[in-house]
């Protein structure tokens, strides 16, 4: 198969393999058992909010087994991920009353991937209460660096990137996790060197430019018809783009390899 051919099937692979993660991470979250921990009283009526203190322990512990669970369940099988996780500190004019049994969970919409946040909820105590905590899930694995700054516009080489290792959950775009991904794309916009290569930075370089004649290939039940027309912006592999046939109705078609569009009728 063309390396052409294969490329947008590579970026679809591992952004789904990103997403499936970080969902796979969220998933095993929600689903833990409820831990329990007995604050220390009387705490002079303020629970220890400190990354270090008993609210900043249990979180840790409870952030870890939830990783560690979705590692376990096959969540980055195949994937050479090392995964970190910190826990940052409640705001400290916070005043929580003692408490008994303190509960984590993960808030609706949450994932633990990034920078995120773990609830906090007090189950048992004279008074409940509910808070959030800043955590960092950072999950290290191979991806391509730029060595050299990429003009916007400008065609990728294999000269441009070296493998290293980085933090994939730096950022919500999927890395460029392998040459294929990315060499003889083009730049989306102006990339400087040390930036970690993402998916949303490349595109398929065009095919034609805006105004050029393109042969439009219509399909219907069972018929095809083929016509000339004007695209009307610049196309790219796999792109939606608009092309004014000769009878000046606009129709929309998806570019194909052979730089023809195709046209659902």
């Amino acid at each position: 198969m063309p390396a052409a051919a294969s490329r947008p099937r590579v970026r679809r692979a591992v952004g789904s393999v990103m997403l499936g993660l970080a969902v796979s991470l969220g998933a095993v979250a929600q689903t833990q058992m409820p831990m329990q921990v007995s604050m220390q009283a009387p705490m002079q009526g303020q629970a220890d909010t400190s990354p270090d203190g008993e609210l900043g322990a249990l979180s840790a512990r409870w952030l870890n087994d939830a990783v560690q669970a979705a590692q376990a369940n096959g969540a980055t099988a195949g994937l050479p991920l090392r995964m970190e996780v910190s826990v940052g500190a409640l705001d400290p004019r916070l005043r929580l009353a003692p408490c008994s049994r303190v509960e984590p969970y993960l808030p609706t919409g949450a994932r633990l991937w990034g920078r995120t946040r773990l609830g906090l909820r007090c189950l048992d105590g004279a008074t409940r209460w509910n808070v959030f905590l800043p955590v960092t899930v950072k999950a290290f694995g191979p991806a391509f660096v730029l060595t050299n700054n990429v003009a916007s516009g400008a065609l990728l080489t294999a000269a441009d990137a070296a493998e290293s290792e980085v933090d994939w959950a730096a950022d919500q775009a999927p890395v460029a996790a392998s040459q294929e991904s990315w060499v003889g794309l083009t730049a989306t916009r102006a990339l400087v060197a040390g930036q970690t290569l993402r998916q949303n930075m490349v595109r398929a370089p065009d095919v034609f430019k805006a105004g050029a004649q393109v042969k439009v290939v219509a399909q219907g039940p069972g018929f095809a018809v083929t016509s000339s027309g004007q695209a009307m912006s610049a196309g790219a592999v796999g792109q939606n783009i608009r092309v004014r046939m000769a009878n000046g109705r606009v129709i929309g078609g998806i570019v194909a390899e052979d730089g023809t569009i195709a046209a659902a009728l």
